[in-house]
């Protein structure tokens, strides 16, 4: 589907940012101005994440009769990487795909300023929007099976910053750069594929050698591995492999989501 572009008021500077402004004035006002357009629902997004939180933890718990503390483990570390996919593939491409298809996408690239930055201002609100979903998965895991956490802060911290960005940039380019339409098919299908064919919440030993051998280069249970390596530390431990995959997923969405935003219109 063409975007819109009839729809599309005249570029203008955001109010606030003055004549030949720095890059630091300009990131500020445009995180701003995207904070005002959606940092007004964190309270119904921190409402969905704990419904998602519960449904994982809770109503996957209730499928598995007389769970034992292993599985406990494993769904309750695993429910924050499901939530920080589900913010940055599923929610952001939606949002960005709705804002292409109403001009207002359109509207923000004709803004003089550098194109760049409108997309760290997205990714920053996006990160203030999926990270709080971590902590409302650790209470809600703490209430339900008691088990103690063994939380090492420097992983836990790293990896569900590059985790979010990487969910976030990956949802960008999907985004920017298919369909509007398409884009919100391909995310709906993504949410089951990490739900219930990633090895997220249950052992990859699970799954066939062959689906093993794809989520090896795919970021999904890199990033389960990571966080839950965070959080019990005690008891999982990650590899320097699932970084370097991480990395590369992140790098591979910004490439295709800052080419996307410079090269057209």
């Amino acid at each position: 589907m063409p975007e819109s572009t009839t729809l599309a008021p005249p570029a203008r500077v955001p109010v606030g940012v003055p004549p030949r402004a720095s890059l630091w004035t300009i990131n500020g006002t445009l995180l701003r101005w995207t904070m005002a357009q959606t940092g007004a629902l964190l309270p119904l997004f921190l409402v969905v994440q704990a419904l998602i939180a519960a449904a994982l933890i809770l109503g996957f718990g209730f499928l598995i009769p007389d769970i034992d503390t292993r599985t406990a483990q494993f769904l309750s570390t695993g429910a924050p990487t499901v939530l920080l996919m589900v913010i940055g593939l599923v929610i952001c491409p939606q949002g960005v795909a709705q804002a292409r298809t109403s001009g207002t996408f359109t509207y923000q690239r004709a803004l003089p300023v550098p194109r760049v930055l409108l997309l760290v201002s997205d990714l920053i609100v996006w990160l203030v929007i999926a990270l709080p979903g971590i902590p409302v998965t650790i209470l809600i895991a703490q209430l339900r099976y008691g088990f103690s956490y063994s939380i090492d802060w420097p992983l836990l911290l790293g990896a569900a910053i590059l985790s979010a960005i990487m969910a976030t940039s990956v949802g960008y380019a999907i985004a920017v750069l298919l369909p509007p339409m398409l884009a919100q098919l391909i995310s709906q299908v993504l949410v089951f594929f990490v739900m219930l064919f990633s090895p997220i919440t249950f052992p990859e030993s699970h799954l066939p050698g062959w689906f093993q051998a794809v989520h090896d280069v795919l970021p999904f249970r890199p990033a389960a591995d990571l966080l839950r390596a965070g959080l019990l530390s005690d008891d999982f431990s990650a590899s320097g492999r699932d970084l370097v995959v991480l990395f590369a997923w992140c790098a591979l969405g910004l490439a295709i989501s800052i080419r996307a935003l410079v090269r057209r219109g």
